[in-house]
């Protein structure tokens, strides 16, 4: 058992008491995180010959319940390599071309490294080993005269930085052994535009849904099927959609998407396009964890696509 006090019925339980579990405690602990965030239960099974519970795969059958498998037992070195903001890159690189890649202005180790004198007035720092761990500054000079500000930046990413993103996102075992660094990108913004986010959703090898979010409310999407129709799904209640062709970009990355997509059963392709140029944002294995509050129709649909079939783990 862990070393810590057990605590299962007593949450949320925190990061350090969640790194300190022992892999045999992980599935417990899932299935009751899983059952708080979308009110769905996680089939466990006892597995005689280890003496432990286990996820059953046989009967898992949402959306949901099949990424909670992946999370445990579906994360391979290579989904580590692409998972890591950096090492991706390369991958992207020899698979579809540099040319799709944002511009990255450096590459630290430590916040102390960065060279705030060669960067330019807007930018994005970024740690390369977690989701949504990043800060958008848009001017430096206000940025580096408010030490209120540079401070707490500098205190969170340092402390990003030693930790395993991990167990912040409930047992995401594909971002376990990324090396963590801080990555600095270009911010593409400016006054007269913002970058487009599209959503490719990949199905063993397959291009099934694309989301695009529109830039004037975040939460104002348009999906797309495997035939680029615009189709009546979303992902959460707030969400509302508007009908829009499908134009010859979003086509691009629909394409583009299945090269990357190949020997994955499930993975989402995010890119970005910006003064009518696209460029590669990351690729997503659990998106939100696989903790998304959708309809039950769409998530045993999303599910039934999903074959868990030669799922490993590796590390």
């Amino acid at each position: 058992m862990s070393i810590f006090k057990d605590r299962i019925g007593n949450p949320p339980w925190n990061y350090y008491f969640l790194e300190n579990l022992e892999k045999c405690e992980y599935p417990i602990y899932l299935a009751k995180l899983f059952y708080l965030n979308t009110g769905e239960k996680l089939p466990l099974k006892w597995d005689f010959s280890n003496g432990t519970r286990i996820i059953d795969k046989k009967r898992c059958k949402t959306f949901n319940q099949k990424l909670q498998y992946v999370k445990l037992y579906g994360a391979t070195s290579l989904m580590r390599d692409l998972t890591d903001k950096v090492k991706v890159r390369d991958i992207v690189r020899e698979k579809i071309g540099g040319e799709y890649l944002k511009p990255v202005l450096q590459i630290c180790n430590s916040y102390d490294e960065i060279d705030f004198k060669k960067l330019p007035n807007a930018f994005v720092l970024k740690c390369n080993h977690g989701s949504k761990w990043h800060y958008i500054i848009k001017n430096k000079e206000e940025y580096l005269k408010t030490p209120k500000l540079t401070e707490m930046i500098k205190r969170r990413m340092t402390g990003w930085l030693e930790q395993d993103y991990g167990f912040w996102g409930g047992f995401e075992l594909n971002y376990r052994g990324i090396k963590p660094l801080i990555l600095i990108e270009e911010l593409l913004r400016d006054e007269n535009e913002t970058a487009r986010e599209i959503e490719v959703y990949c199905f063993n090898g397959e291009a099934k849904i694309i989301k695009k979010v529109h830039n004037d409310l975040p939460d104002k999407l348009t999906m797309y099927d495997e035939n680029l129709n615009c189709m009546d799904f979303k992902f959460l209640d707030k969400e509302f959609l508007v009908e829009e062709k499908a134009d010859d970009k979003i086509n691009q990355t629909f394409v583009l998407s299945k090269q990357l997509a190949k020997d994955f059963n499930f993975v989402r392709i995010d890119w970005i396009i910006y003064r009518n140029k696209i460029y590669f944002n990351e690729m997503t294995f659990t998106p939100n964890s696989g903790f998304i509050p959708f309809e039950k129709r769409w998530n045993k649909k999303l599910g039934s696509w999903i074959d868990l079939e030669g799922s490993r783990h590796e590390f």
